[in-house]
């Protein structure tokens, strides 16, 4: 018995040794993942300014590539994971897997292969789409929200690939795979403003619509990704992510060429569109973060009613008085970007004009939608706690 105990012994402190041998680094698998998410994200910007400059001349633009590169990149990483992992002999991999049919792997690349594979599906119905029904009206038809489930799916993958790594490794190695868990976690706020943005253009933003929109999606992924991520300024870090992101894009893209070729053509356009200037959500996430701590031990519900309260008071402190500035004649330049157009703008169209639009007709409109805000805020903060905490654990 006690040779037996002996030899159990040995191995698994062997196995624990070759785990710690073998995640000193982040592996390649990680890497991919971070750069489909990041190969999605340029494309996904790249391809709404391509149809605000020049307009969709056909389906083999380099925005396209660059979106569809993301399933690619996602299915390699996946697809080599829950092979070697279910016909390997890698103990690491075998620990850190789950069973899916007769296939084993980490979770996050069974979510990450599912949505390469909806991304890919989504090019040809995309293209069909297009050559049935015409133009694009909206942000959202059948084969763009394909496109966007996929890329969720590969975004959320990835980051729990990279939490489970991060719940096995070391500190230094963990602090590291937190970055890249911040970095993809910004990349989803960046996909879920874009899903919204239709309700915040800069003449919205004195419309309770625009608030109640960014209170629907923002919360629960802040609070979310903050409490997954287990770090001090983790809201502040994606949202600060994010806005570098979304401002650096802003300011590259009109630096090169571009003339409309569909009609009708109502602004000229001779470089890149970009889209408007990041909200200042970074503002209500550094709040959040400095509230935190001051509510330890507090109901979870009490914390979210807190929390979500003021996120959305201290975004309507901060934008609503930019969203002035932005239609001042002081914003009109490449810094803040409100001199430029769709080239299918019309000219009496509230953008071109620089006025509001006016959404809610009378105050009892406005104090309904601004109260469903308030709703969602919270609602949306005490979801990102339970989703957060179990992202929190994963191992595998």
């Amino acid at each position: 018995m006690a040779t037996t105990v002996t030899v159990a012994a040995h191995a698994a402190q062997g196995a624990r040794e070759h785990v710690s041998a073998t995640t000193k680094r982040i592996p390649w698998t990680v890497w991919f993942s971070v750069a489909s998410v990041a190969s999605v994200t340029i494309g996904g910007y790249w391809d709404i300014s391509w149809h605000m400059s020049i307009g969709r001349d056909t389906f083999w633009t380099p925005a396209h590539m660059l979106i569809y590169f993301c399933g690619v990149l996602a299915g390699i990483a996946s697809g080599y994971l829950i092979l070697a992992t279910t016909f390997g002999r890698d103990p690491q991999l075998l620990a850190a897997s789950v069973r899916v049919w007769i296939f084993r792997a980490p979770l996050g690349a069974f979510i990450a292969a599912w949505g390469g594979i909806t991304m890919l599906t989504s090019a040809p119905f995309d293209n069909w789409w297009h050559g049935a029904y015409g133009l694009d009206v909206k942000i959202f038809s059948p084969p763009h929200m394909a496109l966007d489930v996929g890329v969720l799916a590969v975004e959320i993958g990835g980051l729990v690939l990279i939490r489970g790594a991060m719940n096995r490794a070391a500190a230094p190695l963990r602090r590291k795979l937190n970055w890249l868990f911040l970095y993809i976690g910004a990349m989803i706020v960046s996909v879920g403003l874009t899903a919204i943005w239709e309700n915040t253009y800069r003449v919205l933003m004195h419309t309770a619509q625009c608030y109640l929109a960014v209170a629907i999606v923002i919360p629960v992924l802040l609070v979310g990704l903050g409490r997954a991520s287990g770090t001090r300024w983790a809201g502040t870090s994606l949202v600060a992510i994010y806005s570098v992101y979304a401002l650096a894009l802003m300011w590259v893209l009109p630096l090169f060429p571009a003339t409309p070729k569909l009609g009708p053509v109502y602004q000229k356009i001779t470089h890149f569109v970009p889209m408007e200037f990041p909200m200042l959500i970074i503002v209500p996430a550094l709040a959040l973060d400095l509230l935190w701590p001051r509510l330890k031990g507090w109901n979870r519900w009490a914390q979210a009613a807190l929390g979500g309260t003021l996120f959305l008071l201290t975004l309507m402190a901060v934008q609503w008085p930019f969203a002035d500035f932005l239609l001042s004649p002081y914003s009109r330049n490449s810094i803040f970007g409100t001199n430029y157009f769709a080239y299918f703008t019309p000219p009496t169209s509230y953008a071109v004009l620089h006025r509001f639009v006016t959404f809610e007709h009378t105050p009892s409109q406005f104090g309904w939608r601004m109260a469903m805000a308030l709703a969602a805020a919270i609602l949306g903060t005490r979801l990102g706690f339970g989703w957060g905490d179990w992202g929190r654990e994963v191992r595998r």
